[in-house]
């Protein structure tokens, strides 16, 4: 690569982070801690793919209104100047847009000379009936609109379920933390006290080391969990439409408690995803009536007034000066148009075919979003019940890991026990404590899976205002 080259590319890079920044820029990130309902809130106000979406669907509205505007009456004005020979020949031409139209009569010789001409007019046309045509394409439009309001919809729910998913993620992660930090702090104080035992001869210089190797392997769980805390921070806030900004959290009404019931259920047909293929069944249909109704005739009732003007006279002499630029010639007239293409019935017989085809095939996508539906709304209420049980179980588990902890130490400190029953139970203490902070954010988590599959999340955000408000 050249020197130039290089350059080039480093300056587009320069220009593209620019851009990014400013973009970037212009959403600022929150400055008090998110609770979960606002950063669902935040992120469908700020995330790029729901604004996309939210103009698809304005888009597609305005797509029915014009084509409700085929209904009205069509206006075409029209003034012409021009200077040209006035020379004409008896014949036919295939219609073309090459060579100008040219009226009068045939002379019998031809000149060179210009004059000027001139000509205005206004045409007014309107379609009285159409055997259904227009209304067709309206149901198409619609269709079109129905289509995108329902992709926004399953934009704004996967958003949201994305948002409410990490942001319980990075809750977890937090206590996580919480949880390694407490480890390290329980196992420095071993440390020291081991220590303390060893230099008096009362342990074995190996418990001493055992202690050190058990803090180390804390403080490494403590880094990986603080790494995974950085990453969950990382996807959280790109998620919210603020990548690169520090973002809080307020988890604490879901870290005290956890519904044990959610019983909300939403028919599989309402979900947005089964409204997206239902509207793409219904808009193929509406296609295929569009060609039932374009084999018919086509009506237009026509009205026009018109003027013309030529410096050239029918005898061959020409005018002088400006004559010609006026409208000498006027004309009116009042007329029903009828067309009809009697040889477009192979072509569209073909196309209904296609379209046909398309709708058995859009009718198997419906059918098997259904049952993909189905099958993920059992699956998040088996995901359910397990965290419910398993959140009803934790405390018990925290409980006998606190008094085994305590045992253990106390017999060590008597000469009872060695260094190695301590150390599992400072292990069973974390795995306990961590399993039961993560248990009811697990519990929220599966709710927000059951209320994600029925496509419905007002029902999981109700429980969390409960909390919230009963915190």
């Amino acid at each position: 690569m050249t020197l130039t080259n290089l350059t080039v590319v480093w300056l587009g890079i320069i220009l593209l982070g620019e851009a990014i920044g400013s973009a970037q820029s212009s959403v600022k990130p929150p400055e008090n801690p998110l609770t979960l309902e606002q950063a669902m809130d935040f992120a469908l106000a700020n995330y790029p793919a729901v604004r996309a979406s939210m103009e698809r669907a304005l888009a597609s509205k305005e797509g029915v209104s014009l084509s409700r505007t085929t209904y009205l009456p069509r206006t075409d004005l029209l003034w012409q100047s021009n200077r040209a020979t006035r020379n004409n020949i008896f014949g036919l031409l295939l219609p073309q847009s090459v060579v100008p139209p040219i009226s009068g009569p045939v002379l019998s010789g031809t000149s060179d000379r210009g004059v000027w001409g001139s000509a205005a007019g206004v045409l007014l046309s309107w379609e009285p009936f159409d055997f259904g045509y227009r209304g067709a394409n309206v149901d198409v439009a619609k269709a079109t609109e129905n289509r995108a309001n329902a992709e926004l919809s399953l934009t704004k729910l996967d958003v949201a379920g994305a948002v409410g998913d990490a942001f319980l993620r990075l809750a977890a992660a937090q206590q996580q933390v919480k949880a390694a930090e407490a480890d390290v702090d329980r196992r420095q104080v071993l440390a020291t006290s081991v220590h303390a035992l060893v230099k008096e001869e009362l342990r074995p210089g190996a418990d001493g080391s055992r202690a050190d190797a058990e803090l180390a392997a804390a403080k490494i769980q403590l880094i990986r969990s603080q790494q995974v805390e950085r990453e969950s921070e990382a996807t959280f806030s790109e998620l919210l439409g603020i990548s690169g900004s520090k973002v809080a959290i307020n988890a604490d009404s879901l870290l005290a408690t956890a519904p044990n019931s959610y019983a909300s259920q939403s028919a599989v047909v309402d979900h947005p995803a089964a409204q997206i293929a239902n509207s793409t069944l219904f808009e193929t249909k509406a296609r295929e009536k569009v060609l039932s109704k374009s084999y018919y005739p086509r009506f237009n009732l026509q009205g026009s007034f018109s003027g013309r003007g030529s410096g050239a006279n029918p005898d061959g002499t020409f005018e002088t000066g400006a004559d010609g630029l006026d409208l000498m010639r006027r004309n009116w007239a009042v007329g029903l148009t009828a067309t009809f293409s009697v040889l477009d019935f192979p072509s569209l017989h073909f196309k209904k075919q296609i379209e046909q085809s398309n709708e058995r095939a859009q009718q198997a996508d419906y059918e098997r979003t259904l049952q993909n539906l189905s099958a993920q709304a059992e699956r998040a209420k088996a995901a359910y019940d397990s965290a419910v049980l398993i959140s009803q179980n934790t405390p018990v588990e925290l409980e006998a890991a606190r008094l085994g902890e305590t045992q253990a130490k106390a017999r060590y400190q008597a000469a009872l026990a060695p260094i190695v029953e301590v150390a599992e139970a400072e292990r069973l203490l974390l795995q306990a404590e961590t399993e039961d902070d993560l248990a009811r954010l697990t519990v929220w988590r599966a709710m927000l899976g059951q209320a994600l599959a029925q496509g419905n999340l007002e029902p999981f955000l109700a429980l969390v205002r409960t909390a919230v408000g009963g915190k």
